[in-house]
């Protein structure tokens, strides 16, 4: 049940989003959180609320909302999970719906930019008749979305040759906690920025050039000779 007083704010909230925004306990509204209860795992949780985000700026406007009010956020593109990652009882973010471009290809230098619900199987049919692909393969290619595969790092049969989600990452353009836009590719830590992202690269360098951190990554980390390394944060990369 929503409490009323946050009911009063989600109501400042969806009248400044876009999309479609599902709180509360009408038919319509309990349907929809039921829905998303839940993904390929096992598990369940009831969210608090559901929204199928139109833009960019209804996502900022939902970065800011649950930073104001102490909700929590959860990204979910098709939901093929077997680990629960988008079940929760935050607010879902659902990108199948709206985030499904491919924005530009090039295909001198082999890239591709798109939108995280961009789905992989699609991808690679988009980009066949050019002689690329994108070459994760997790076992549900045919519905999964290149925005879950980032976040779970998809590998897939053929990852040792063709290598893991990670390791075909070019750069992200991202919102940070704060509704700001930050663009993270290699260089990313090497350079100075400004705001929360220059709060970010600062304090993960303090970490990462600290001696200690730096041996309990090197001892504490599997085999780089093993390539499928998904348990935790990939520090040692």
């Amino acid at each position: 049940m929503v409490k009323i007083a946050e009911e009063t704010h989600f109501k400042e909230l969806s009248d400044v989003i876009e999309g479609e925004f599902y709180v509360g306990n009408a038919l319509a509204d309990t349907t929809m959180r039921r829905l998303f209860a839940t993904d390929a795992s096992a598990y369940q949780e009831l969210p608090v609320a559901v929204c199928l985000p139109k833009n960019k700026a209804d996502i900022q406007q939902l970065i800011r909302f649950a930073y104001k009010y102490g909700f929590s956020l959860i990204p979910r593109a098709a939901g093929t999970s077997l680990a629960g990652q988008v079940v929760g009882g935050g607010i879902v973010v659902d990108i199948s719906k709206n985030f499904t471009q491919i924005i530009e290809l090039n295909t001198q230098e082999k890239w591709v930019k798109v939108q995280p619900g961009v789905i992989r199987n699609d991808l690679n049919a988009y980009l066949k008749p050019q002689g690329l692909m994108f070459g994760p393969e997790t076992s549900t290619a045919n519905r999964a979305m290149i925005g879950g595969m980032i976040g779970n790092n998809s590998c897939g049969l053929h990852s040792i040759v063709w290598g893991d989600t990670r390791a075909n990452i070019l750069e992200l353009d991202v919102l940070l906690a704060d509704g700001t836009t930050a663009t993270l590719n290699a260089e990313t830590l090497t350079c100075e920025h400004d705001g929360l992202l220059g709060q970010i690269v600062s304090n993960l360098n303090i970490l990462i050039r600290d001696k200690d951190n730096q041996d309990i990554v090197k001892n504490g980390f599997p085999d780089p000779e093993i390539t499928r390394r998904n348990t935790g944060y990939a520090l040692d990369q």
